[in-house]
Parts: C-alpha cells; structure tokens; sequence
C-alpha cells in the first residue's frame, strides 16, 4: 500500500461502489417520537441493563494513576437512560462538568441524577464549552457517527454508546480519519468487551492458549414484542445487522482481529415493523445469520434476532474454538498454567453495572486511557471492526446471501 488511506485493504469508492452502501446520513424519516417538552415513560424492562453478572471481586485493590479529574459531559437522557448509567458520576478521576439532552425535563433529570449543576439544551452547545475534556455520548444510534466527528473537532476525547456508526461505510471513514487528524481519544462503550466470559476469552487469547482461532460464534438475541420506543422511531424495524456489536465482539474483541468477507442470510417476520412498508429502511428482516471469513483465515457465525423467543427472550454471549483450546464458559485446552482471567478492579463507589457488569468497567478504561495518555482498549479501529461488518451483511442478506467484501480498520 502506497497510502495511509489505503490501510484498508482495497479503496473505499471503489468498495462502496462494489457494495452499493448508503454513503450518508439520510436514513430516517421526519416523524419524532417526542415533543421538546414532552417528558418520555420511564425507562422500560430492556434487555441487558439488569443483568449485573455475578459479585466483582474484591480481592484485587485498585489503585490511582493520577489525583487529577476529568471533566466530562453527558449527552443524552432518552428511553435507556445510558448518560447516567455508567458510573462516570460516581469515579473519584471524573468531575462531570455538565449535561445535555434535547428535551428540557430530561436534561434536568439527568442533571439531578449526577449531581450535576450545568446544563446546555443540545449537544451543539456542550461541544463549545473548552472547559470540558471529554464527552459521553448517548444520542440515537443514526447520530453517533456525525456527533462524535462533531465532538472531536470540538477539541474532546469521546466515548460513544454503540454501534460506532450506523448503516453507513461512509460514515466510518470519516470517524476513523477525525480520530487519526485529531489524535484524541475514541472508544465505542462495547458492552460486551467486560463481561466475565469475553474477557476471560481476551486473556486467554493474549496468552497463546486458544493457538490460531478456527471458529468463533456470538449471539445477539434481543426479543421485543412490540419494539423500543426511539428517537424519530430509528429502532422501528431496524436491520438487526445494524446493530451488531454485542456479538460480533465474541470475535473481533478476542482477537482484535478483523472481518474479510461475509454471507448472511436474512429471515422474515410477521411482525408488522418488520414488513418493509412498514419501516423507514424498507428492511424485511428481523433475524440476519452471518458467516464471515476471518483474518486469521477460520470463520465465524454471528447471530441476531429480535423476533424469537426463549432463554428468557435475551442472550449476548459467544465461543471460540482454537488448535490448542476452546471457551464454552470456560477454557478447555492442552495448556494447564493460564493467565489470570478475572476483571481488573474498579475505583471505589463505581458499580459494575449492567450488561454483565461492564458499565464501571468500561467508564475505568476510557477514564484510565486519558490520564495514562494511551490508546483505550475498543478504540476507533476495533470499534470500525465491529461495526462496519454487519453494514455488509445487511447488504449481504438483502443479495440472497451473495459473499461480499469487508473493509478493515487498523491505526
């Protein structure tokens, strides 16, 4: 390769020529869900946010890299409630300096749950504070790709909700070259990336105890009768590709390895989001099954679903198989001295959360990147990886299946 732009293996017009992938951001109809200065239901049963996985350990002690405090803002406040959920409020380095959401009771909510005494009415507005360092950003998915652009073109180190982008390999160019001009921090807040199992999985994987990874798989299993309320309706009937990062993490966030091909096949619905006049993407699917082709030459299978019942309606979980070793909840190989596989500890008055008890674990990370001045672990590249893969396979699925290329991020 001749180019910094040509990191990625083939040329990007050429790719979204071959690929015929939406290069923009016009993906969503007018219709809002909310009014300015209507308050939104309290946030309903989702999936993820009560699982807290099993008791963190306390046998290891956290210790501080620095006495200095972050200042942080917080954009964000709708159905899921993320702004407020990941303990940024409650870590000793963090001092969230202000909050945002668009709709004026939310944003004193969310102001009140953070004990926080400054607010802005958008995020437009909070970008232009230069007091503040780093912003958490937990806008709709159709946003995040132009406001964590806007954010660090605005001077602030960002984590974002995920996916990293959405729909749009166009989208994840432009992020990936903002991050690189700017030299400031990305991370995608992968929920997936500290749950007990995959991280056990990255230790192992680091190691050498899995050998060369022949098969992967994970499971993205979110079933919703009637839907999760959303911002101008962007989860009605959603590609479920498009959101596919808390299983494509059983890959890419073991190995931080990469897609190179895909086929996905998609299954169709009766629900009625789900019938493609009924839907601003014109997307038939509720259920894509992709097999990709890997970087290390094996493959993987990720899975997503929102229309099938059981195990509790709800799973974000995976497996690896090596030629030394596999993880089926726990490793089975040829090698008998392992790595130490639990969590790292976290800061005193930061919850493990949800999600398996990864919320605090992933505030400690991009908190602890920015004060050690180094990469955070799901930086924009892994994160691109995650992402930008199931953008194919949609593309894929709505071809029959045909193999289609990837593009691939590395810094």
């Amino acid at each position: 390769m001749k180019n910094e732009k040509q990191n990625q293996l083939f040329n990007r017009r050429d790719f979204l020529k071959i690929a015929g992938i939406s290069t923009g951001a016009s993906i969503l109809g007018t219709p809002h869900v909310y009014s300015r200065n209507q308050t939104p239901p309290s946030r309903p049963n989702i999936q993820g946010f009560e699982d807290t996985g099993t008791t963190p350990s306390y046998e290891k002690i956290w210790t501080p890299v620095s006495d200095r405090k972050v200042r942080v803002g917080l954009i964000g406040y709708g159905v899921c409630r993320f702004a407020a959920d990941f303990s940024f409020q409650d870590h000793p380095n963090v001092e969230v300096a202000a909050v945002s959401d668009l709709i004026p009771e939310r944003c004193a909510e969310l102001a009140r749950v953070t004990r926080c005494n400054k607010t802005y009415p958008s995020l437009e507005e909070l970008i232009k504070d230069n007091t503040i360092e780093a912003v958490f950003i937990a806008t709709d998915a159709p946003s995040h790709a132009q406001h964590s652009i806007d954010a660090l073109n605005h001077g602030k180190h960002v984590a974002c909700a995920v996916p990293a982008v959405f729909g749009s390999v166009e989208d994840a160019y432009r992020l990936f070259e903002t991050v690189k001009r700017t030299g400031l921090k990305y991370m995608m807040f992968e929920t997936s990336m500290f749950r007990e199992n995959l991280y056990a999985m990255r230790q192992l994987f680091n190691a050498g105890c899995f050998g060369r990874i022949s098969y992967a798989e994970g499971e993205y299993w979110h079933y919703s009768e009637k839907g999760i309320d959303s911002f101008k309706n962007w989860r009605h009937g959603m590609p479920p590709q498009w959101y596919p990062t808390h299983s494509d993490a059983y890959y890419i966030g073991v190995t931080n390895g990469t897609f190179a091909e895909v086929s996905c096949m998609g299954i169709t619905s009766a629900m009625e989001r789900y019938q493609p006049e009924n839907n601003i993407y014109k997307n038939p699917f509720s259920t894509q099954i992709s097999l990709y082709r890997t970087s290390e030459g094996g493959s993987a299978r990720m899975g997503r679903s929102s229309d099938t019942m059981g195990h509790g309606y709800g799973s974000e979980t995976g497996r690896v198989r090596g030629t030394k070793g596999s993880y089926y909840d726990k490793y089975e190989g040829v090698d008998d001295q392992l790595p130490d596989t639990s969590r790292p500890p976290l800061p005193p008055g930061v919850k493990a959360g949800g999600h398996g008890g990864s919320h605090g674990h992933l505030t400690e990370e991009f908190v602890r990147a920015i004060l050690e001045d180094r990469t955070p672990l799901v930086d924009v590249a892994m994160s691109l990886n995650m992402t930008v893969g199931g953008i194919v396979a949609h593309q894929s699925a709505l071809k029959d299946g045909e193999l289609m290329k990837i593009p691939r991020f590395k810094l």
